[in-house]
């Protein structure tokens, strides 16, 4: 009688032989020219994996396994001009690929992180923002957007916000916790930022906010009260913009503290010398706080109206005794709040971030908001 086809052969012993299990892997073995951006993946349909080792220019590539360990995927993508080598195994089988990803056409990397020690120190302020600057026009937003990450060291809600094609601002929704410690990292190696075009280097920048000082100045009332962790420390008569004309108001809004100078030399800003309304002073002590000329600064001449009355050409006006305590308790990035102005600071005038609303601040962002991870 005739028989039906075994469905697996049996050796001398009649043992069944079982087919070994070889991993696959992706990218394919000879692929060349791949696009960066993308991970390595090596899967078993029929077994666990036992080991995988990838290396890049020498270097371990680092993946994780399912939970199962029938897959394996890197843990960040592709990078660009790049070499793999790939080996797989099972209990049964093995598998190698080498594989090579394309040479960019050109390259961008970050002109400039702030905070960052030059600028501001790297202990700031509850208001300050994540400022990154490109040193190439930035077209595919998305890829670059999702690879710069935020942890901090408590739960923050926040987002980054694209102000053109080189500029790109991160900020919470509200002001960030006092004592919180925060990295920032762009992992842009193999991210591609235009047609052509990758990243090809990381960059980490940690910083620490500090206690939270918010000062509130009225331009109505000439008093400038100064709060630290929620509890008044400090009242301090002001003098404001004198008006008349709306570039002699001092802007109303959410200031920041941008630098802190020793000495500063304010000149008019559209009166050459000899003509009506030019000035030419030194000051002392004085603090930044918007790109349009405003400072908080020393103002011997205006201690008489100092809490009476608004003199200024648009700065906000303090005595010297207060303007040295000032400079030296502030940090870059401390919240300077004026109030009762008809002209509003713009959110591009310096460091205006907090102008916008949250709503305003998000049509701006290409992933909109996400939780900040933790450190």
């Amino acid at each position: 009688m005739a028989t039906g086809c075994a469905a697996a052969s049996a050796g001398e012993n009649g043992a069944k032989k079982v087919a070994a299990v070889v991993p696959y892997i992706s990218p394919v073995n000879g692929a060349r020219d791949l696009t960066p951006g993308v991970p390595i993946r090596i899967g078993s349909a029929n077994g666990a994996l036992t080991a995988v080792t990838v290396t890049a220019k020498g270097v371990a590539v680092p993946g994780v396994f399912s939970a199962d360990r029938t897959r394996w995927r890197s843990v960040r993508p592709m990078l660009a001009d790049t070499e793999y080598s790939v080996t797989a195994t099972t209990a049964s089988g093995s598998a190698r690929s080498t594989f090579t990803t394309l040479k960019p056409k050109s390259t961008f990397s970050i002109d400039q992180i702030v905070p960052n020690k030059d600028i501001s120190g790297l202990t700031v302020g509850v208001g300050m923002p994540i400022m990154v600057s490109f040193d190439k026009e930035i077209t595919d937003r998305v890829s670059v957007e999702r690879n710069l990450f935020v942890q901090a060291s408590r739960p923050v809600e926040g987002a980054w916000h694209w102000f053109d094609n080189k500029t790109i601002a991160y900020r919470p929704k509200t002001f960030w916790p006092p004592r919180t410690s925060v990295r920032f990292t762009a992992r842009l190696s193999g991210v591609r930022g235009a047609d052509g075009m990758y990243g090809m280097k990381d960059f980490v920048r940690d910083f620490k906010i500090g206690r939270s000082q918010i000062s509130t100045a009225s331009v109505v009332t000439h008093m400038m009260k100064i709060k630290r962790d929620g509890k008044l420390i400090r009242s301090v008569p002001i003098s404001a913009g004198k008006g008349g004309v709306m570039k002699y108001h001092t802007t109303s809004g959410v200031h920041l503290a941008m630098s802190r100078e020793p000495v500063t030399v304010m000149t008019s800003p559209d009166a050459g010398p000899g003509s009506p309304g030019y000035y030419s002073q030194t000051v002392y002590n004085t603090v930044r706080i918007s790109n349009s000329g405003e400072y908080v600064h020393s103002a011997p001449w205006s201690v008489g109206s100092q809490g009476n009355s608004n003199v200024s050409h648009g700065c906000v006006n303090i005595s010297p005794a207060n303007a040295k305590w000032f400079i030296d308790n502030t940090l870059i990035g401390d919240p300077i709040i004026v109030t009762g102005s008809p002209r509003m600071l713009e959110p591009l005038n310096g460091w205006g971030h907090w102008q916008q609303s949250w709503p305003d601040w998000l049509k701006w962002s290409r992933l909109r908001e996400a939780e900040t991870d933790s450190m």
